[in-house]
């Protein structure tokens, strides 16, 4: 009877046990993703700069091609 109790402890433990290690791992990979999803979202965040600085850099290519366009018609009155 005690080794029945005892065995029915130790199964119990083991169990328990695995149990929580298997939450531990669940709650690492949920944080593993939580991590690749900002991971991701940052890399997002970079393009979106990288678009602003290319947009940018366009808007004053315009605003040069506009004041050499006003410069030569300048010349062209004088």
């Amino acid at each position: 009877m005690q080794l029945d109790t005892i065995n029915n402890i130790l199964v119990w433990d083991k169990k328990k046990t695995e149990r929580k290690r298997e939450t531990e791992r669940e709650t690492e990979r949920k944080r593993e993703r939580e991590r690749e999803r900002e991971r991701e979202r940052e890399r997002e965040r970079e393009r979106e700069r990288e678009r602003e600085r290319e947009r940018e850099m366009e808007r004053e290519r315009e605003r040069q091609r506009d004041r050499e366009t006003e410069r030569q018609r300048d010349r062209e009155t004088e």
